[in-house]
């Protein structure tokens, strides 16, 4: 499965959510039965710092949802960042998901 890039953007000081649909390549619902999520933005690969996201998982329609909370994005300095969505199937099979670019925007009334 390629992993499609997705970016997204993180107000600095706000709360942030969005979700994703989990295809494959078909189009069908990809199979998130038993499985967890892991998501984590990091200024470069490498970085020891990481800033993680909350996860949820819908089954039935192979949504992931991530949320971070604004006392989270307020200690984050605006700027680029990578993220990626790491799913552990029931078996410890990991798959990466989505991948892309975040943009923590400078929160003024923070």
């Amino acid at each position: 499965m390629a992993v499609p890039a997705v970016n997204i953007t993180i107000e600095q000081g706000a709360d942030f959510a969005s979700s994703f649909t989990i295809t494959n390549a078909n189009g069908s619902v990809y199979s998130l039965s038993g499985a967890s999520a892991t998501a984590k933005i990091k200024k470069f690969p490498e970085s020891t710092t990481s800033y993680s996201f909350s996860t949820t998982i819908t089954v039935a329609t192979g949504v992931i949802a991530l949320a971070m909370t604004d006392t989270v994005t307020s200690t984050i300095t605006p700027g680029r960042y990578f993220y990626d969505i790491l799913v552990t199937n029931g078996s410890g099979l990991k798959t990466r998901v989505i991948e892309g670019m975040a943009l923590v925007t400078a929160g003024i009334s923070t």
